[in-house]
């Protein structure tokens, strides 16, 4: 068994309301919907439990949820894998204190150092930048101006008008998958009291954040395709590529590659400025 995270009931209510009926193949009677989605007891039937056991799941008074269960509640609503893995993450879930993420290791300095043509960084579990070469400096933001906590990029994305400004158009599909990233995350690691007060920040602070938080998308950390609009460099096509850090859990090494020959030039012309 595994103990349930009380944000469990909110993410299947969420779901819930969010499945196509018809698409579910779910019979319509004659009774008229009064809200979108599947009702609890289509929700039951699909899943093959009770309905007051889905009560108690969404109110969180249901404290002990089974793999078998989640598995067939995650198929009744049609989970994507990030989804169905954000549901598991709730379940198992306390709230305790996470364990601090442990330093960055000399031989990880060193390569994001030693990376002249490629921007680099080092990231946390709640995308807090603690590491970056000067190539990444000069593309995606000057970490060196910044405070400490202003230096994450979910909170730049919202906060930060002139990291909002590279993305363009691009703007809402990236900060979207920012906070999806950062909800996975946070179903995760429901503890960690720098990921608590970030979210607290950024749901006080910025409506469009709210609403996105609110709407319960999650996502696991994917490569990425992106246009930076740098101010001196122009248009810079890259691809983010994300790994993790051998033996430190919750770090990972980003990398920003040149997608067409164009990028790679203006990279190669602000990496020989920066030297």
């Amino acid at each position: 068994m595994v103990v349930m995270d009380s944000t469990l009931g909110g993410f299947l209510r969420a779901r819930r309301a969010a499945v196509d009926p018809d698409a579910a193949g779910v019979h319509r009677d004659a009774r008229r919907r009064r809200v979108p989605g599947l009702r609890r007891e289509e929700l039951a039937e699909r899943a093959k439990v009770s309905v007051d056991y889905i009560v108690r799941i969404e109110q969180g008074r249901s404290r002990h949820v089974s793999p078998p269960v989640l598995n067939a509640l995650a198929d009744a609503l049609m989970l994507t894998a990030d989804q169905r893995a954000y549901l598991h993450a709730l379940a198992a879930a306390r709230e305790t204190e996470s364990e601090p993420v442990p330093g960055i290791p000399l031989g990880v300095r060193k390569l994001v150092s030693s990376l002249r043509n490629v921007p680099a960084l080092v990231l946390n579990r709640g995308m807090d930048v603690l590491l970056w070469n000067e190539l990444a400096a000069a593309v995606v933001a000057d970490f060196d101006a910044m405070a400490p906590r202003q230096r994450n990029l979910v909170r730049m994305a919202f906060l930060d008008s002139a990291y909002r400004a590279q993305f363009g158009d691009e703007w809402a599909e990236m900060a979207r998958e920012g906070v999806a990233v950062l909800r996975m995350e946070s179903g995760r690691h429901p503890g960690d009291a720098e990921l608590i007060a970030l979210i607290a920040e950024l749901r006080r602070t910025d409506e469009q954040f709210r609403r996105w938080w609110d709407a319960q998308a999650v996502s696991g950390a994917k490569v990425r395709r992106k246009t930076y609009h740098h101010p001196a460099a122009g248009p810079l096509r890259m691809e983010t590529q994300l790994f993790a850090v051998e033996d430190r859990p919750g770090l990972s090494l980003v990398t920003y590659t040149a997608l067409d020959e164009a990028s790679e030039e203006a990279l190669a012309k602000l990496s020989a400025g920066i030297r």
